[in-house]
């Protein structure tokens, strides 16, 4: 018994696709993972509030200003409506949030406590309603208009020209 030596092979073995991958989800596995910032208007809402610069400022073919004044505007612009949308939404969002929270809440009561329970009730008596509205339409208007009718049936008119 001695002293012993084994040999040993390491293979590395790695599929094709994982081999053809780019390189960043290998790097994102050790380091930091990268991921998607969540949706914050998932129904699409604001849809008409997705303005790029793009969409405000155009040049056409035949004016043209200096590229610099291009790139220069196009970077004021981002900037600008990035620290004024930034600084509107920490002065305004938590107070509108709270006015619409209220707003929508006393929405929720009146129509949650009184607009259905009334259109719940009103439905419970329109078959009633509709049987006494029925008997007073038999009983008053119906022989009203049938003796309009006969009356009015005798008259005949007759049109001669001059």
């Amino acid at each position: 018994m001695g002293l012993e030596k084994e040999k040993s092979d390491c293979n590395i073995i790695m599929d094709e696709d994982e081999f053809n991958r780019s390189i960043e989800p290998i790097l994102s596995k050790k380091g930091k993972v990268y991921t998607a910032e969540p949706d914050r208007d998932p129904n699409d809402i604001n849809a008409h509030l997705k303005v790029d610069f793009g969409d405000v400022i155009a040049e056409p073919i035949s004016t043209h200003s200096f590229d610099k004044v291009w790139i220069g505007s196009h970077a004021a612009f981002e900037l600008v409506k990035f620290i004024f949308y930034r600084l509107l939404t920490t002065l305004l969002a938590v107070p509108m949030a709270f006015i619409l929270g209220l707003v929508f809440g006393v929405l929720s009561c009146i129509h949650i406590w009184l607009v259905m329970p009334v259109i719940q009730s009103l439905m419970m008596l329109l078959p009633s309603v509709q049987v006494v509205w029925r008997s007073l339409t038999d009983m008053f208007i119906t022989p009203l208009f049938h003796s309009m009718g006969k009356s009015l049936s005798s008259i005949q008119m007759k049109s001669t020209e001059y």
